[in-house]
């Protein structure tokens, strides 16, 4: 820190790095400006990853995690957001960790939207930790997978009718080419068969 200006945003960044175990978001918000000026090559880093490994001591997926989740509370909770950095300390400060299921979850189009709403309370509002959160987590997802069956159904009978194209537009091609065994032929005609059967 001694080699950075003070006021400037690698001392800044530098300063929420030390404060990361009490206010997270403070550091992701830090982490976010610099990812995205890519003010780190300025400092002699190449890559984001090099200076979060080497001047923050973060691991990439560490600084991923923060990354996200910042984003994710910029882009869909600024209100929350705005109370979080207002509190100091938060009150039940959500960790990354369950923002960053939360982000996941609301990816999900199969989960009901007040399946999604009952996570975020719990996240957001009352703060829980990850292993509760990802409970609840789970409870969603395998209520959710009734329909997706249905889903991975049709994805299967996709995927053979894909293959069954593709081995019809081989063997067309394969059938102007000069010496191609007519083993071979016989044996693609005879997988285009099968897979027409389990079709």
């Amino acid at each position: 820190m001694k080699s950075a200006e003070p006021g400037s945003l690698r001392h800044e960044t530098l300063e929420a790095a030390k404060r990361f175990k009490s206010s997270w978001i403070e550091l992701g918000q830090r982490l976010w400006t610099v990812w995205k000026e890519k003010a780190y090559r300025s400092w002699g880093y190449l890559t984001f990853e090099a200076y979060c490994a080497k001047e923050i001591h973060l691991r990439a997926a560490t600084a991923q995690k923060l990354l996200q989740s910042y984003y994710f509370l910029e882009k869909e909770e600024p209100s929350t957001l705005e109370r979080l950095r207002q509190e100091t300390p938060a009150a039940n400060l959500p960790s990354p960790e369950t923002v960053n299921m939360l982000r996941l979850l609301k990816r999900r189009e199969e989960v009901p939207s007040e399946r999604y709403q009952q996570v975020r309370h719990y996240v957001l509002d009352e703060g829980k930790d990850a292993s509760e959160v990802r409970q609840q987590v789970q409870a969603i997802l395998k209520t959710s997978r009734p329909e997706s069956e249905e889903t991975e159904i049709q994805r299967r009978r996709t995927t053979i009718r894909r293959m069954i194209g593709t081995l019809k537009h081989l063997q067309r091609e394969l059938q102007q080419q000069d010496g191609i065994p007519k083993k071979l032929m016989d044996q693609i005609s005879g997988l285009t068969q099968k897979l027409e059967e389990v079709l």
